[in-house]
């Protein structure tokens, strides 16, 4: 005896709905939220393991952690740096080191971070005293910058240069042939052939006439500005 209850299969057009439809856990169909333009202003929304770094560098780290006392304020004409306490007040081991090291970001807000940092830094009144001792830790993290393939790091690195040449004058010079053989590299592009020639006399000016042999000695074709 019948119930009068029965089940009606699909029918071949809702197999084929069925069938077609797109499964909801498909990665290659799936909605990706867009990046909002001030993201990329905010260094707590960059993903350090994204497409574009493989890791964060140890300033990007630093500073997304709030390591660096001070922050980017975003003007409608131009940037500029926000410190928590006065320049004056913070010591430059290890923080003119870190933003040395900063030197060789390639984003923002760090480059805008490192560079206006360091050179806040060597301004105050007493960075003379503070960076001195600093130099043979200091070198090297300049030369890093000044080696590094990407031209507007190497530019970063050439003004941090002289900036620390303009604050420690001729305490510079026993570490100065140290970075020269980097920016005598560069000498060859027509871009940067006239902000090194700048650069270089800028250092004999700081360094005084002991400076004229050492950048002679690496870069031979040098005109001193005092001949």
């Amino acid at each position: 005896m019948s119930s009068g209850f029965q089940i009606k299969p699909k029918t071949a057009i809702q197999k084929s709905k069925t069938s077609s439809s797109p499964s909801s856990s498909s990665p290659d169909l799936a909605v990706k939220p867009q990046p909002r333009p001030s993201d990329k202003l905010n260094p707590k929304t960059i993903d350090p393991f994204g497409d574009h770094s493989k890791a964060p560098s140890a300033f990007s780290a630093i500073y997304s952690k709030g390591g660096i006392p001070c922050r980017l304020v975003h003007g409608s004409v131009k940037h500029k740096l926000q410190w928590e306490c006065l320049p004056e007040t913070l010591p430059f081991d290890p923080l003119l080191i870190t933003l040395a090291e900063g030197l060789r970001e390639t984003k923002h807000p760090y480059t805008f971070v490192s560079k206006e940092g360091f050179k806040a830094l060597l301004l105050v009144e007493d960075a003379t005293e503070k960076a001195i001792p600093l130099l043979p830790r200091l070198v090297p993290v300049l030369k890093a910058a000044l080696a590094h393939s990407n031209g507007e790091v190497f530019e970063r690195g050439l003004n941090a240069l002289v900036q620390l040449s303009a604050s420690v004058g001729p305490a510079l010079n026993d570490q100065l042939k140290h970075l020269l053989t980097s920016i005598s590299k560069r000498l060859m592009d027509k871009k940067f052939k006239e902000q090194i020639t700048v650069a270089l006399q800028k250092l004999e000016q700081y360094g005084g006439k002991e400076s004229v042999a050492i950048i002679k000695s690496k870069i031979p074709t040098y005109c001193s500005i005092s001949s």
